[in-house]
């Protein structure tokens, strides 16, 4: 089976004709981003790190080893979510949107890491 590409996007950004699905992938919905211009797919908060880890990261780059441990391991303990976005994957190219500054240490980037695995 063919893999199709996985892209990560700020919400912010525009969406673009190569974005495929495009997925929140967050458990909060963005500040100042209106469901029309977000155009997304689907939302899947339960993908979306536990509201614990996620306080405890604070998007706090020293944090980063940790959190990407700790957030792989709820997914490993997530299949009905890890499965949706997987259901999407094998359709075609998804992109997972995220609300972060930080375009190196998010969620998404965690979650690309381990749908590639």
């Amino acid at each position: 089976m063919a893999r199709h590409a996985v892209h990560l996007k700020r919400i912010y950004d525009a969406p673009a004709p190569g974005d495929g699905q495009r997925i929140l992938v967050d458990r909060l919905w963005p500040r100042g981003v209106s469901k029309e211009k977000a155009a997304l797919d689907l939302w899947l908060k339960d993908v979306a790190p536990s509201n614990e880890l996620r306080k405890s990261f604070g998007h706090d780059p020293a944090k980063w080893d940790d959190f990407h441990r700790r957030y792989t391991a709820e997914l490993q303990a997530n299949k009905d979510a890890v499965d949706q976005l997987s259901a999407a994957l094998k359709k075609g190219t998804v992109t997972l949107l995220y609300g972060a500054r930080d375009t190196e240490h998010n969620e998404a980037v965690v979650l690309r890491d381990f749908l590639q695995k």
